[in-house]
């Protein structure tokens, strides 16, 4: 079990969790993701949240391969608003903020977010770590080489899964050593790896128990299923589901997703077969 503290609010994570995936960008990987409209904003985190989801966790810039890079003002300006408004709106979620800048995630804080989402995990503005420090809130640290622009070409891995293991062990000792108590890891798959090392992380997911953090797992609908399935992202709902349910067997504590209802649905039956893990 564990309990994820910001603010004046406390998350009991006893049972794994879903996270609804926001997206206030023009070019996300899975358009049914993109909402540029704030009402409709409100009105999806609504759905969301009614689905069953625990987590919103809000995104202002794509991190898909080879996606254009925001600056830190540019990101701030899509996010401000929709984290204030999703906070008023629905006091009773828990908000995650999507971003490697320090001075976005500060904002996002600000105005209403309780933890932070880093696919840098602190590596890409050296800002963060301090930050993560003094607000004092739950962090989502992410592997992954190089940057989003550049990641495709990082994959010369002698061991993905041990290496992805190391990675996060050392920077969980980082986060430790800058004053971060509240860590979550994520091995980051479809970020710097190939399809065939995206799915040997699958495979050996239960092995990053040995961080002793809770798991993040981030694969709905992503190239490496739909490329195996010779579909596109939206005809990886069934695969998606499909790595969800190896994901929970494996120790995902948090699934991250487009699909709320199916994951919660998921997450419900493997409860019911396993009450006591």
């Amino acid at each position: 079990m564990y309990s994820l503290q910001s603010k004046n609010r406390t998350l009991v994570v006893d049972k794994p969790i879903v996270m609804g995936i926001l997206n206030v960008t023009p070019d996300s990987f899975y358009a049914s993701s993109r909402v540029a409209v704030l009402d409709d904003l409100l009105q999806k985190a609504e759905e969301m949240l009614r689905a069953g989801a625990t987590i919103l966790d809000i995104g202002g810039q794509s991190t898909r391969p080879g996606s254009h890079r925001l600056t830190a003002e540019e990101e701030c300006s899509r996010i401000v608003l929709p984290v204030e408004r999703l906070a008023k709106e629905f006091p009773e979620a828990f908000l995650s903020i999507d971003t490697y800048h320090a001075s976005v995630a500060e904002a996002a804080i600000q105005a209403g977010a309780h933890m932070i989402n880093d696919i840098s995990a602190g590596q890409l503005d050296d800002k963060m770590l301090d930050t993560v420090s003094r607000l004092k809130v739950p962090y989502v640290i992410m592997h992954m080489r190089g940057e989003p622009q550049t990641m495709q070409a990082n994959t010369d891995y002698k061991n993905v899964v041990t290496e992805v293991l190391d990675y996060l062990l050392e920077r969980k000792k980082t986060c430790q050593a800058n004053g971060i108590q509240q860590i979550i890891i994520d091995p980051g798959i479809g970020f710097s790896k190939t399809i065939s090392q995206n799915f040997a992380l699958m495979a050996n997911l239960e092995v990053f128990q040995k961080v002793d953090s809770p798991l993040l797992l981030g694969v709905s609908r992503k190239s490496f299923i739909y490329k195996t399935l010779n579909t596109d992202p939206a005809g990886a709902l069934n695969g998606s589901t499909f790595l969800h349910a190896i994901g929970l067997q494996k120790g995902a504590t948090i699934l991250r997703v487009h699909d709320v209802q199916e994951a919660v649905e998921g997450v419900r039956l493997f409860n019911a077969l396993f009450p006591n893990l």
